[in-house]
């Protein structure tokens, strides 16, 4: 890893979690690597460790107060210094406060006022992991590009067994070198993702469509803008901020994504069909709000658009990529719709798994490829699945160049 950060200055911030013990190996880590690193502590983290053995280690002053006697205004000037920040371990509070542009510290103010990359990685009990209130805070941090480093399963402080311990170092010191390399992979390719569910209306106030969030397909958005693409998200309706400096194309039913991805698709050059499309929807949509009765109700469905079908056909050497959420015989479903679709790759997931679901900031995955090969990745944040994914359709490429491509 050494020189991997030669040059690199990182901000490292540290709050108050019984695991900020563990920030000491992180910044010797970092250290090594061949980064400068400037510690900040909040008031809480300097009652679990003191601010001199991060100077010690570090060679550097430690900042632990907003105001300065000197004339130095402290948290734009460091704001302006540092390459990424990095906040490990980060508390339920630091990551409330700024998900909600909340600036009453140094380390808040230095997170809202820097345009760095931020990296945070989340130790807390269990409990406090799974609280709706922090789970959508991280949704905001996410969609604001953030990336989070998820914690790993085992004891607790509390005693108790379960989620929240804070990652790996070594997991924590690859998000850093992730994010500060100047991968530009994709440069040149035009990335079309779609993302999100569709809406098949029933009625002018009904429709039937299915529960997922779009987070998946986002995060590759934002992964794949980020390695040097030019990023079209075709997104069904959701709650999540367009990634920056994607191109963002909203739609309702599985029509309006045909449409969208058949208008782009002269520009395209990898194809990733994130989106959960509905299957069916009604024959017939009524005009008028239907009402009530006694009597069972009966809609007569038909087949949406098979997207990936109906683009195999004029795929030319575009790389397609398809997505398959199953709660049975995941990988030979998988297989099958590979097959049957024609796709490079295709990412197979059981949505029964805990922490594999909808709407969830964490993904278990299998990637399998046209030659039927299976790479099952652990749990990680869909962020980092999504590198996951773009690293084969780098290994990809590579391998298929400009020339042919496998026969489907």
């Amino acid at each position: 890893m050494e020189m991997d950060l030669q040059g690199k200055h990182i901000l490292l911030g540290v709050t108050g979690s019984i695991a900020a013990y563990k920030s000491v190996l992180i910044l010797r880590h970092l250290v090594q690597a061949g980064a400068q690193v400037t510690v900040v502590m909040t008031s809480s983290a300097q009652q679990f460790i003191a601010p001199l053995t991060f100077q010690i280690l570090s060679h550097r002053p430690v900042f632990t107060s907003l105001f300065d006697p000197s004339d130095e205004i402290r948290h734009l000037t460091l704001a302006e210094q540092v390459d990424l920040i990095l906040i490990a371990p980060a508390t339920a509070n630091i990551i409330g406060k700024i998900a909600n542009g909340i600036a009453d510290d140094l380390l808040t103010t230095l997170a809202v006022a820097s345009s760095s990359p931020i990296v945070i990685a989340p130790a807390m009990d269990g409990d406090m992991w799974t609280h709706p209130v922090l789970q959508r805070n991280l949704s905001v941090l996410d969609g604001l590009g953030v990336h989070v480093v998820s914690p790993e399963e085992g004891p607790l402080a509390s005693g108790k067994e379960g989620m929240g311990r804070l990652a790996l170092e070594s997991r924590i010191v690859a998000a850093v070198l992730s994010r500060l390399r100047k991968r530009e992979d994709l440069k040149g390719e035009t990335v079309l993702v779609t993302a999100g569910p569709t809406r098949e209306p029933i009625d002018p106030v009904r429709h039937i469509t299915n529960r997922s969030s779009g987070k998946m397909g986002y995060a590759l958005a934002r992964a794949a803008q980020g390695r040097g693409a030019r990023v079209i998200l075709i997104s069904g309706p959701t709650h999540l901020p367009a990634p920056p400096k994607v191109e963002r194309i909203s739609v309702q039913s599985a029509e309006e994504m045909r449409e969208a991805v058949l208008r782009c698709w002269s520009e395209v050059t990898v194809l990733m069909m994130a989106a959960a499309v509905a299957d069916y929807r009604p024959r017939r949509r009524s005009d008028q709000k239907l009402k009530k009765d006694h009597e069972p109700l009966f809609l007569e469905l038909e087949p949406t658009p098979d997207i990936l079908s109906e683009v195999r056909s004029r795929r030319g050497h575009r790389i397609l990529i398809g997505f398959a959420a199953e709660t049975e015989d995941v990988l030979s479903r998988a297989r099958s719709k590979l097959e049957q679709k024609g796709l490079d790759l295709i990412v197979a997931n059981d949505v029964t798994q805990e922490g594999a679901g909808f709407d969830l900031d964490t993904n278990i995955v299998t990637i399998i490829d046209a030659n039927g090969e299976a790479m099952a990745l652990p749990k990680l944040s869909k962020a980092e699945v999504a590198e996951r994914i773009l690293d084969r359709i780098k290994e990809l490429k590579s391998r298929l160049g400009t020339g042919s491509r496998p026969i489907h």
